[in-house]
């Protein structure tokens, strides 16, 4: 259950990055980009305030708190690090995109760190 926690933490947060380099970020932009309820949305959004990952200002608009923007980045890279050694197998995209979004939650420190050095010593 911890972990499922985290994976949905980890997802907002990657999600509300991504959004935020278009502009700002409303939970209607959420839950469209989820295909997920409105008041979902919200109930979670709640959540992650409380826990100090982002903001909303007045006008209902999301922003990541330094807390929540090294948890989104450090999850992008860890995406970008498995897509890439997936695309580079032979995976196809869509497979490796999918993969790589189960894989970044689950994997450990050192097997991450091991992948890093991988792709640094091939390049």
């Amino acid at each position: 259950m911890m972990k499922q926690k985290m994976t949905r933490r980890e997802d907002y947060l990657k999600l509300i990055h991504r959004l935020s380099a278009r502009g700002e970020v409303r939970g209607a932009d959420l839950a469209d980009a989820l295909a997920i309820k409105r008041p979902t949305v919200c109930i979670y959004l709640k959540r992650l305030v409380e826990n100090g990952d982002i903001t909303m200002d007045a006008h209902h608009c999301v922003s990541l708190t330094e807390q929540g923007r090294a948890v989104a980045e450090e999850t992008l890279s860890k995406h970008s690090l498995l897509l890439s050694l997936l695309l580079e197998l032979g995976v196809p995209h869509q497979t490796a995109a999918r993969d790589a979004c189960a894989i970044e939650h689950n994997i450990s420190p050192e097997t991450y760190c091991a992948l890093q050095q991988l792709l640094k010593e091939r390049q």
